[in-house]
């Protein structure tokens, strides 16, 4: 029990990176972004055929962020240059980056590559994923804090009040896209290379998951600030996960491990419906 609940922590923490990618478009600059599900296999895809063709593991990651990032940019350009629904953009992107998946991967569902060619190959998974977690979440706690920062959250908060401040509005957006992106694209690379396979449905349910993590850690008291929402995401990954484990190895409620989806969908139907009450209230 107490392997599940490190494998848990491990995954929680991965996952965290993808909460933090979603946290940015859906509370930062308040643009409900559907290209994840997408993007976080591409960022699995592009890692994993690199490191099959023998490439550096940590190179195929930063490729795999900047795969995710181009996705980013180009659900941007749909919406701010096209003039394409915010909604539509992602799904359009996202239903496109399963063919380019595919064709990443040779035209194969699913590939395998041993633990001997992954970045975890020397072993120290989890101070490894600790580590890179706790440098991307510092990193977006600065960003967010800067005056760039401040000029996303305001697009998030009012565009007309942040275009009248000076704020380039349409850049913004994209550019928050293009992070957003990326981190999920780097999830989707480190998740890829801590279970040594990619697989074309990786990405299914990655939206409700994501969202779940961040109304979850909005949840945690004390974490009000922009830094603390960041660490937030982190945590709400985390929790998430082991009450996955918990409730899974739990007899009492005779679950398995098909039932991943209908628990998660129980648990965002609790989470909302409490949003919901406290905000009528």
């Amino acid at each position: 029990m107490w392997g599940e609940i490190i494998v848990a922590l491990e995954v929680g923490l991965i996952y965290g990176i993808l909460a933090l990618g979603i946290y940015l478009t859906f509370r930062i600059i308040n643009f409900p972004d559907l290209t994840c599900d997408g993007s976080f296999v591409l960022g699995a895809a592009v890692s994993s055929m690199m490191i099959k063709s023998g490439c550096d593991p940590y190179v195929s990651l930063a490729s795999a962020t900047i795969a995710g990032g181009i996705a980013g940019f180009f659900t941007g350009i749909l919406n701010v240059r096209l003039k394409i629904e915010d909604l539509l953009s992602g799904i359009i992107v996202a239903f496109m980056l399963y063919s380019v998946n595919l064709k990443i991967m040779g035209g194969n569902p699913n590939i395998t590559f041993t633990n001997e060619l992954s970045m975890f190959a020397d072993g120290g998974a989890s101070g490894k994923i600790a580590a890179a977690v706790f440098i991307i979440v510092a990193l977006a706690a600065y960003v967010l804090n800067t005056d760039f920062g401040l000029g996303m959250r305001s697009v998030g908060q009012n565009r007309q009040f942040a275009a009248a401040c000076g704020v380039n509005v349409k850049n913004t957006i994209i550019i928050g896209l293009i992070v957003s992106n990326a981190l999920i694209g780097m999830g989707g690379a480190v998740f890829s290379q801590y279970q040594g396979l990619c697989d074309i449905s990786q990405g299914a349910g990655c939206l409700v998951t994501g969202l779940a993590s961040v109304i979850i850690g909005e949840k945690i008291p004390g974490l009000k600030n922009v830094a603390g929402k960041v660490v937030a995401c982190v945590l709400g990954s985390v929790i998430y996960r082991i009450f996955i484990t918990l409730a899974i190895h739990c007899d009492i409620f005779a679950l398995k491990t098909q039932d991943l989806n209908f628990i998660t969908g129980i648990m965002m139907i609790i989470l909302m419906a409490t949003r919901r009450k406290k905000c009528c209230n």
